[in-house]
């Protein structure tokens, strides 16, 4: 870590509580809740407001978490706009069976595309609440951070000179690939890792959704999903191997594959239309234990990333910025550090859990296709048993909607 942060002829360093690195949901909702507290607080970005408004990503959203957005005073556009689901499909050996999941909690889905929310956030940020954002800063670096005088340095975008920020605490919400999850020494963290052998060619389609509700297909070639975005896009999935090629997978063979494997008895094959996106994702999980380092505190795929089988990533996200936004709120107008202190073991209890369901959900998905008929059989038992056992169902229900896990 560098410890060298300022040097002659750079600006004089500026000061901020705290500072976020990463303009994502986790960050710019950190950021929100320290702005509605009155404190001062910088976000740092490498990407521009545009690119990061527009990058695709999640779509499902927890009641649980939008009801945080909501106390928080960040969810008026999402509950306007957003599509509520309260079921979902599966489709194996040839049948549909529809799985009812607000009959059984009470509890339902909302389906807000990640650039929506992230915009609102943004505009909520910095042009309502009045919070600093830099986009497009480069070499971002974090300093003395096991100090009392952690700083965080960057290259101006338009100066290309560093500039360098005093402050208490420094929030990681930059991703899996960011500069606060390298900033850690190896020796500090415990990173858990879990690779599931599998690919998913991920797929926005310009069509609108076959169903109105998610649909997973679990077949002998490999499991499809059907996400819907909007009545214009869809999100599909395809079971492929890991490091595949998206260029392997051409307009035919894509439209094919769904038609197959979300085929069943009186179901409608998927609307064709222009893919506006193909990339292959690994399917692997990591957890970095702790999440605290010295004045560096981490959030979201920063600390862990979970699958995307079982769409947890944005839903974890949200849950540690809440805690840790509240938690230096408390911190820094009260003096009051106890959630500070019990952060990481908070946050970890819901990430292990979602962990726990993702891979579960994944021999549900991908076990009739794994080519051993021993847990073909055990799937297919484990998918029937969602639909002839009240409990059975009611457990899925609740690890599915994320209302389980009571922390």
């Amino acid at each position: 870590m560098d410890q060298t942060p300022h040097r002659s002829g750079s600006p004089a360093p500026q000061r901020f509580p705290v500072v976020v690195v990463g303009a994502g949901p986790a960050g710019l909702t950190v950021g929100n809740i320290l702005r509605a507290a009155g404190l001062d607080c910088l976000v740092l970005e490498s990407e521009t407001r545009e690119s990061v408004e527009r990058r695709p990503r999640a779509g499902v959203i927890e009641e649980r978490a939008v009801r945080g957005l909501e106390r928080r005073g960040l969810a008026r556009n999402l509950l306007e706009r957003a599509e509520l689901h309260t079921a979902c499909e599966f489709r194996f050996d040839g049948e549909r069976y529809r799985f009812p999941y607000q009959e059984l909690t009470g509890s339902h889905h909302w389906v807000y595309p990640q650039p929506l929310l992230v915009t609102d956030l943004v505009r909520e940020y910095a042009d309502v609440r009045g919070g600093r954002i830099r986009f497009g800063v480069r070499d971002v670096r974090l300093h003395d951070l096991d100090g009392g005088r952690p700083s965080v340095s960057y290259l101006c975008p338009e100066t290309g000179r560093r500039q360098v920020v005093r402050c208490d605490f420094v929030a990681g919400c930059d991703g899996a690939r960011g500069v606060t999850r390298a900033s850690v020494a190896p020796e500090r963290a415990r990173v858990a890792r879990h690779d599931y052998g599998i690919g998913w060619l991920a797929l926005l389609a310009e069509a609108p959704p076959s169903a109105d509700c998610v649909l997973f297909g679990c077949h002998p070639d490999g499991f499809a999903g059907q996400m819907p975005r909007s009545p214009e896009v869809t999100r599909y999935y395809l079971q492929c191997p890991p490091g595949d090629d998206p260029d392997n997978w051409p307009h035919e063979r894509v439209w094919a594959e769904l038609r197959r494997r979300l085929g069943a008895a009186g179901a409608p094959p998927p609307a064709e239309g222009p893919l506006l996106e193909k990339r292959v994702l690994a399917m692997h999980d990591y957890v970095t234990e702790p999440m605290v380092f010295g004045r560096l505190f981490l959030a979201g795929d920063a600390a862990h990333l979970v699958a995307p089988i079982a769409a947890k990533g944005m839903n974890l996200a949200l849950h540690d910025a809440f805690l840790l936004g509240d938690a230096l709120a408390a911190r820094l107008t009260k003096g009051d550090d106890s959630e500070l202190a019990g952060y990481s073991a908070a946050c970890l209890r819901r990430v292990w859990d979602y962990q726990e369901f993702s891979q579960w959900l994944s021999e549900l998905y991908h076990g009739t296709a794994a080519g051993d008929p021993f847990r073909a059989g055990t799937t297919l038992a484990r998918l029937r048993r969602l639909f002839a056992s009240p409990s059975a169902a009611a457990a899925f229900a609740e690890q599915y909607l994320g209302t389980a896990a009571r922390y």
